[in-house]
């Protein structure tokens, strides 16, 4: 019952902020209407009474595009609707402090003029209507705040969502721009692939591919008058075909880990915590039937964050956690070190996000300085 009044309070005191709040942003909107209708003014403005609604609801508000005319649409309703919502509160919240004063200091009034009780509008000349009167007056203010003002404030913050949400068009056009900027963002690192590759076989199995054709010639030549040298230059041949193997199996792991197809994703992130710089813990939940391509992401983001931790975190531990919700695999990778990563520096992390892009994946992260960080990964699977 006591937790239940409690909670009840606190919901009753976020409505009362949170209307006198709009109360105050509504007159700043009144006062300031034409430097408001500016779109780089109005813009953040609408944001940050988006971002208050979505606080107070508990909803997480998603970056929208840019809509002047519904901007403007919220500066006439936030005047409309906000300065009446936020002059109740501050009537019921202001008498509230009113009637909690006179109760107690009722005496110190001129005898000529005492203060009066504010709903029945008598006057307080004595302890007893003070302690009768502005009690029974201080719990009905307090009854109608609590059963007002939440709901007044989630009203408000619901209208403020609903009018500067974005329409339909404007999500599909928000949709393409996306769509088309991760286009080119995997034909840029599609392309950067490739040309890594080229350079990869070219530096490494094609030059050893050369000397080997060039020693097999000259054993060939040597071989009816000295014997002994041609064997040593085919022998040298022989080691020379091993390395070139090695090395071209290091650029067939780049494209496509051989791991993943002998131990599949589990056993091949299993793999990566024994090689990892810090002790990693794996945790895998049922994750189905899973497309190589994604498989293929989320090892190499496995792979590239235990990488960066070791490098650059000093951290003492670390873990990843694979789970799969419908048709979404979701890899969390996280660090008890000092934190301070950014993506926007581009580092490995920014590789990370155009891999998973290129699926119509996701990639957020979470490290402020002093740690933890938390880098999440989610990809489509279906």
């Amino acid at each position: 019952m006591i937790s239940e009044a409690r909670a009840r309070w606190a919901r009753t005191g976020r409505g009362g902020r949170y209307l006198l709040g709009t109360l105050m942003a509504s007159t700043a909107t009144l006062l300031a209407a034409p430097l408001l209708c500016v779109p780089s003014l109005a813009a953040p403005w609408a944001e940050s009474h988006r971002r208050r609604a979505g606080a107070l609801l508990g909803r997480p508000v998603e970056p929208r595009p840019r809509a002047l005319r519904r901007d403007l649409t919220w500066l006439v309703t936030q005047v409309a609707i906000g300065l009446p919502a936020g002059a109740l509160a501050l009537l019921c919240l202001g008498n509230l402090l009113l009637t909690l004063v006179v109760t107690v200091g009722w005496w110190a009034f001129s005898p000529e003029d005492p203060p009066r009780l504010l709903l029945l509008d008598v006057p307080v000349d004595s302890w007893a209507l003070a302690l009768t009167g502005n009690v029974a007056q201080l719990l009905l203010l307090a009854v109608l705040a609590a059963v007002a003002l939440p709901p007044l404030a989630r009203a408000h913050a619901r209208c403020c969502l609903a009018v500067l949400a974005p329409s339909p068009a404007e999500r599909l056009a928000a949709r393409v721009t996306e769509l088309a900027r991760t286009r080119a963002d995997v034909l840029q690192a599609h392309g950067a692939e490739l040309r890594r590759i080229e350079r990869n076989l070219h530096d490494g199995p094609q030059a050893r591919l050369v000397a080997i054709a060039i020693r097999l010639a000259v054993a060939g030549q040597s071989l009816p008058r000295d014997p002994e040298a041609a064997a040593a230059l085919v022998r040298q041949a022989q080691a020379e075909t091993e390395e070139a193997m090695t090395e071209l199996r290091s650029v067939i792991r780049t494209i496509y880990p051989p791991v993943l197809a002998d131990q599949g994703l589990v056993g091949a992130l299993h793999t990566l915590a024994t090689r990892a710089g810090v002790p990693t813990r794996i945790d895998v939940g049922e994750l189905g039937e899973v497309p190589a391509a994604v498989e293929a992401v989320a090892y190499f983001t496995v792979t590239e964050a235990l990488a960066n931790i070791a490098r650059h975190s000093g951290a003492a531990k670390a873990a990843v956690l694979v789970t799969r919700s419908g048709a979404v695999l979701s890899v969390e990778i996280t660090d008890d070190g000092t934190g301070g990563a950014d993506a926007s520096r581009g580092s490995g992390l920014d590789g990370i996000r155009r891999r998973a892009a290129a699926l119509d994946g996701t990639m957020k992260i979470s490290s402020p300085p002093g740690g933890p960080t938390v880098l999440t990964v989610e990809l489509p699977c279906a």
